[in-house]
């Protein structure tokens, strides 16, 4: 093992991605980083982690063999030791096993499974560890997600194999034609849709104001006009939310042709076709504004 991580007395370093969820990041990270800076300061790797508000998040593991090896060991008792505190609070009777996803480029994947499926059977056998390769690529990638599952002991094991076969596809490409820049995987950020009277969903951000109007109406969606009548007329708590908004931001840019109504504007009555055009016969929001309008006028002596 040791001559494949050596060229001319220069020890090589590998990098190995991890790909996990936010709850296994916490995990790993620990109080105030203090589980991530013990894995650093006594596996001797570089343990980084990507940032952003994603659902997943790269974990990049580098330096030399033995090194990844003792990184991934306090990774993988780290989740097995979450995994029996999970199971003191419910009834399960079996423990399951830890699961670890490497991200592997897809240029490799063919080494690592072997012809005919050979070479993971041999590590599946020699290992006592299911691995499982994606047949797709992860988006926007050209990388697949490579699943281990078994004991922490099987996990190490399997590791060690799978740095083996990526240390040899690398020697054997060394001075052959490239076959391709390796597109890295990125998780994207956990991005709230814009949700919009009648249901409308748009998922671009048009601006920071829209983002509030989001937050506003997107957890009990209201119509943005009531029928009363032949009339349609600016619902009361849609306009009581658009106020909201305007009071504490600055006025966001009309949406198509239509403007919002606010309390104490003369509000337009439309007739009961232009109504069901802005209930979503009609590009929505979007809809320019109906040709004709009516009043209603009521008397200060009627009976309300």
């Amino acid at each position: 093992m040791e001559s494949k991580v050596s060229e001319g007395g220069l020890n090589v370093t590998l990098t190995i991605r991890l790909l996990m969820h936010g709850k296994e990041v916490g995990s790993i990270i620990g109080k105030k980083g203090e589980t991530v800076k013990k894995m650093r300061e006594e596996s001797g790797a570089r343990i980084n982690i990507s940032e952003g508000n994603c659902p997943e998040r790269i974990v990049t593991i580098t330096g030399p063999t033995d090194a990844i090896f003792k990184a991934f060991a306090m990774i993988a008792y780290k989740f097995e030791e979450d995994i029996i505190n999970s199971m003191s609070n419910s009834t399960a009777t079996s423990k399951p096993p830890v699961t670890l996803r490497l991200v592997v480029p897809a240029s490799q994947c063919g080494s690592l499974i072997g012809k005919g499926g050979s070479k993971i059977k041999e590590i599946r056998e020699s290992t006592g560890a299911q691995v499982q390769v994606a047949g797709d690529m992860l988006p926007n990638s050209t990388e697949r997600a490579v699943t281990i599952s078994g004991t922490p002991d099987a996990i190490i094991q399997c590791v060690k194999q799978i740095c083996v076969v990526m240390l040899e596809v690398q020697s054997v490409t060394v001075g052959s034609p490239p076959k391709g820049a390796t597109i890295p995987y990125r998780p994207k950020p956990a991005s709230t849709p814009v949700i919009f009277a009648g249901g409308q969903v748009r998922a671009d951000p048009l601006a920071a104001s829209t983002a509030n109007l989001s937050l506003l109406l997107q957890h009990q969606p209201l119509p943005a006009y009531t029928i009363q009548g032949q009339y349609a007329i600016p619902h009361p708590d849609q306009l009581t939310k658009l106020h909201q908004l305007a009071m504490q931001q600055t006025p966001f840019p009309p949406l198509g042709q239509t403007t919002p109504a606010f309390p104490g504007e003369k509000l337009p009555l439309h007739s009961s076709e232009e109504a069901q055009n802005l209930m979503g016969q009609s590009p929505g929001l979007d809809a320019s504004p109906p040709a004709s309008t009516h009043e209603l006028t009521i008397p200060n002596d009627a009976d309300v």
